[in-house]
This record gives structure tokens, sequence and C-alpha cells, in this order.
């Protein structure tokens, strides 16, 4: 059973496997985040209740090659297996998308132990749902952010590739808190340590950034190429 409700907005594409508490989460956040989402669950109650919210939902045997090929999952470039307690599913899941070389793979664990496991069968993050919410694990997924911590609804810190219009230039030379409203706390050279950024500061190509503003001020930076 497969159901299909509206096209993406901005051509991240990301199928969420497993319909659990904390997939269902992280697969509604990356809906309002403008993402194309196909969810997929073993359980046909599961896909019925997010059929609304999602843009596309299907119940499928995961540990199926044939099932997931006819739900187009290969085509994807991200994928999340967020399979609670069926250890057994959640590896061969895994291993799937990584023999259909999908390049971002997404794991939830339900141990360290386990996480190791799906490290070694192919998936590129493990997420300990204890530590990684659904909704900060979706702005990881669709954007260029290497980590993101929110502190309260309005404030957020965002670690993040220096996007390419800034390369080259010094901190104050690219006024970004005046036209993004954010302050670049930190920067890591390649190769060096973090370090304190100044006005000063130049950035080079391949730097990462920590940077502090309001939520979505930092989301809007943090997609900048």
């Amino acid at each position: 059973m497969a159901k299909t409700r509206k096209p993406t907005r901005h051509g991240t594409r990301v199928t969420v496997i497993g319909l659990g508490r904390f997939g269902s989460s992280l697969a509604r956040e990356l809906v309002l985040r403008g993402s194309e989402v196909l969810g997929i669950d073993s359980d046909p109650a599961r896909v019925q209740r997010y059929s609304d919210e999602l843009t596309h939902t299907a119940v499928a045997d995961t540990t199926d090659r044939d099932a997931l090929e006819q739900l187009g999952v290969p085509d994807f470039r991200h994928a999340v297996v967020s399979i609670g307690t069926d250890l057994e599913s959640s590896i061969l899941t895994t291993s799937l998308l990584s023999d259909f070389e999908i390049p971002k793979i997404w794991a939830k664990a339900t141990s360290r132990q386990h996480g190791r496991i799906l490290e070694r069968v192919g998936a590129h993050h493990v997420v300990l749902p204890e530590h990684d919410m659904g909704e900060r694990v979706a702005h990881l997924v669709t954007g260029r952010m290497l980590d993101y911590i929110q502190f309260d609804e309005s404030f957020a810190m965002v670690k993040t590739l220096a996007p390419a219009s800034i390369i080259g230039h010094s901190l104050s030379e690219s006024g970004l808190r005046r036209k993004y409203g954010v302050t670049v706390v930190a920067i890591k050279h390649r190769g060096d340590d973090f370090a304190y950024a100044s006005m000063d500061t130049v950035v080079r190509d391949g730097d990462v950034l920590i940077v502090a503003g309001r939520t979505h001020e930092v989301e809007t930076f943090a997609d900048l190429t």
C-alpha cells in the first residue's frame, strides 16, 4: 500500500524507514522543512496514521530488496533507518541501503554496540535517540550543518561548512551579522583546532564555522552554498 500527497519544495528527498516515535517525529519535521519524504513501515496502522502528513507513505518489509526497489528507494540520496527494537531488521535494512550506494545513510541505534554494527554494515551516521531528537536530526539530514544545538525555540548554534560567498574575506568584510543576523563564534581551518573568531579572521576554503543566532537565521545561513 502506497500513498502520495504533495511534491517537495526544495528538492531534498529523504526516505524514513520506521515510523515509531522517533521516525515519525523526524519525518514530520523534514516535511515542515520542505523535504519530500517517503515514510515506510511494516505496520499498516502506523502508515495510515501519518499518511496525511508525509509526502509519500508505504507499507513494506524493508529487509526485502525487491520491495525497496519497487518503491524507488535506491533513487534517494538521503535515508534514515528508524526501526525500533527489531535489531535484525535494522541491520539488514541498513545493509541493503548501503548496497544501493545511497550517499547519506542515517540509522537509529538502541545501544552503542548496535551503533557499531550499523556503521560496519554501511551507516554513515548513527543516531542515539536519547541524545539526538528527531527535530535536531532533521536539520542535519537536509542541510550543510555538521551539528546543531537548539537552546530554545528562538536561539540555536550550528557547526557548518563555510559558504563559498565568504571565502577569502574577513568576517568584518563579510558582514554576516548585518546580512544574516548571525555571529561566527569559532572557526577551524584545515588541519588546525577550533579557535575563537574575530572580525579580522579570514575565512578559507574548507573552514568549519560555529555560528550562533536566532533559529531561522542560523538555518538560513547554513543552507548557503
